[in-house]
């Protein structure tokens, strides 16, 4: 990793360390939060272009922030409580990571391994928009054993800074591909041998709680307001539905989402010898 070299009459620093000129501040996506932060630099310390941290606290949870930058080549810069407000809406606990775009796998080497995943599932998120749900569905997928996700490029939530924090590092291991058209990678999944599930309340959908799930298999979930578009569905084998013991128009995706993925994983459960 680059490392600016001491100008004459300039302190020397630590390696890593930039100084007031280490880069402009508002580039790129920030993740803030230590526990953010340093899951980040554990698991992916490659996709961290530079961290601030404010001068003067100390902490032990800092003090890793530190020495794992060191420790991975992450370029960091003690900066002013003053400028790290500037950046960050909220409480950002002294610290804050400048990220590279989420790194993408190609669908076909996401499907390679999804048969290997303690839960052989994929989620496929068709135009979900609220970061937070994102990463509310990477981190309850992560937790379950689940092989990754697919999402548009384009109409399509942004994994930045907000799905990270709300994923609590799942979207740092979790695999990602996103696909230029989600109907074509559904096709895609189906030629690979996996049974395509989507999400759907209503009439025409299965009661997931007593429909046979089979695996390895895609889920698929909808936009907050649209659902799965139709052109999507028509690429599933099967809809899902969870059954509302009272009258409730809907939960959200996030919510619905982590009730059906805990289903496929009782599934695997069942079948284990």
């Amino acid at each position: 990793m680059f490392v600016k070299k001491p100008r004459k009459n300039q302190t020397s620093r630590a390696p890593g360390e930039l100084g007031q000129d280490g880069g402009a501040a508002g580039e790129g996506a920030l993740l803030p939060g230590r526990k953010p932060v340093l899951e980040t630099l554990e698991a992916s310390p490659e996709r961290v272009e530079l961290v601030f941290v404010q001068r003067g606290l100390h902490g032990r949870d800092l003090d890793r922030v530190l020495d794992l930058c060191r420790e991975r080549r992450v370029r960091f810069k003690l900066t002013d409580r003053a400028e790290l407000d500037r950046l960050v809406r909220g409480n950002h606990q002294g610290v804050a990571a400048r990220l590279a775009a989420c790194p993408s796998l190609d669908l076909d080497d996401l499907l390679a391994g999804v048969r290997d995943a303690p839960l052989p599932l994929i989620l496929a998120l068709d135009q979900v928009q609220d970061p937070g749900n994102a990463g509310a569905l990477a981190r309850s997928l992560y937790a379950l054993g689940g092989a990754g996700i697919v999402l548009p490029r384009d109409h399509s939530v942004h994994l930045g800074p907000a799905a990270m924090k709300a994923s609590a590092g799942a979207l740092a291991r979790l695999p990602v591909a996103r696909v230029v058209n989600l109907s074509r990678a559904l096709e895609a999944c189906d030629e690979a041998g996996l049974r395509i599930y989507c999400a759907r309340a209503g009439e025409g959908a299965a009661n997931a709680l007593s429909a046979p799930l089979e695996l390895p298999a895609v889920l698929v979930l909808g936009n907050e307001e649209k659902g799965v578009r139709p052109g999507v569905e028509k690429r599933c084998h099967g809809a899902l539905a969870l059954p509302l013991a009272r009258g409730f128009d809907s939960l959200g995706v996030a919510q619905a989402g982590a009730m059906l993925m805990a289903l496929f994983a009782r599934q695997v459960r069942k079948n284990l010898p």
